[in-house]
C-alpha cells in the first residue's frame, strides 16, 4: 500500500484527490498539509511513500519547498501538482528534486500512474511536458528571457508579477526588503526589463502568473 501525504492548501482539491485516490485500491491517503510549513511538520513527523505537492501555497512552497524537503528527508519521493503547464516549472521542479511534475487538469488515470511510477523510484512528465522539454533542448538559442533566472530569482520575478508588494514578499520569503529590492533589480537587469508593468506583461505573455492573479 503507497501511503500519501497530500499538500494543496484548498480544501477541495485535498477531497477531489483523495477521491480519486481512493479508487486505486493500492493506495492510501495518510496525512494532508494545508501550507509549507505544515507540510515540512507532517514531513517531519511521519514515514511517507509519496508527497503530492502543490506548488503554489501559503508559507514556504515551490522550489524552495521541494529543496528543504529533499535535503531533509532525500528519499522521499516527491510528485508536484501545478496548475502550470509551462515547461520551465517541471524542469525547475525537477532540478529541486522532485520525481514528478503533473499538471492539476491532467485525467485521473495519469495521475494514479504517475504517483506509481514515483512511488517505485521512477519518474514521470507528461507527454506534453516532454515533448516541450525536447523542442527546448533543440532550440536552446531561442529560449526566453525567464530561464536565465536563478530559482530564487524565478520566485522574486514570479511574485512580484503576480503583483505583491516588495515588504510582502520580503515578509513571505523570510527576507530583508533590501534583499527582495536587489533581487528585483537583478530579474530586471537579466530580462532586459526597466518597469514592473513589463514583468507583469510578460508573466502574463508566457503563463507564469498565479491562475486568479490580478495584477
Amino acid at each position: 500500500m503507497i501511503r500519501i501525504l497530500i499538500a494543496d492548501d484548498h480544501t477541495l482539491m485535498r477531497d477531489g484527490l483523495k477521491r480519486i485516490l481512493a479508487t486505486a485500491g493500492d493506495m492510501v491517503v495518510a496525512g494532508e498539509a494545508s501550507d509549507g510549513f505544515q507540510t515540512l511538520e507532517r514531513v517531519r513527523e511521519g514515514e511517507w511513500d509519496l508527497l503530492l505537492l502543490d506548488m503554489s501555497m501559503p508559507g514556504r512552497s515551490g522550489i524552495d519547498l521541494i529543496k528543504q524537503i529533499k535535503s531533509e528527508k532525500p528519499k522521499l519521493p516527491i510528485l508536484v501538482l501545478s496548475m502550470h503547464k509551462e515547461d520551465e516549472y517541471a524542469v525547475r521542479s525537477i532540478r529541486a528534486g522532485a520525481s514528478g511534475y503533473l499538471c492539476k487538469d491532467s485525467a485521473s488515470q495519469q495521475l494514479l500512474s504517475a504517483i506509481r511510477s514515483v512511488a517505485k523510484g521512477g519518474r514521470f512528465i507528461s507527454a506534453d511536458v516532454a515533448t516541450d522539454l525536447a523542442f527546448n533542448l533543440i532550440l536552446r538559442d531561442d529560449r526566453p528571457p525567464h530561464v536565465s533566472l536563478s530559482d530564487r530569482e524565478f520566485l522574486i520575478f514570479r511574485n512580484i508579477a503576480n503583483g505583491q508588494a516588495i515588504t510582502d514578499i520580503a515578509l513571505r520569503l523570510n527576507l530583508s526588503a533590501k534583499t527582495v529590492s536587489t533581487y528585483k533589480t537583478r530579474v530586471l537587469q537579466k530580462m532586459q526589463m526597466t518597469s514592473v508593468a513589463e514583468l507583469i506583461r510578460y508573466g502574463l505573455k508566457h503563463g507564469l502568473l498565479d491562475e486568479g492573479a490580478t495584477p
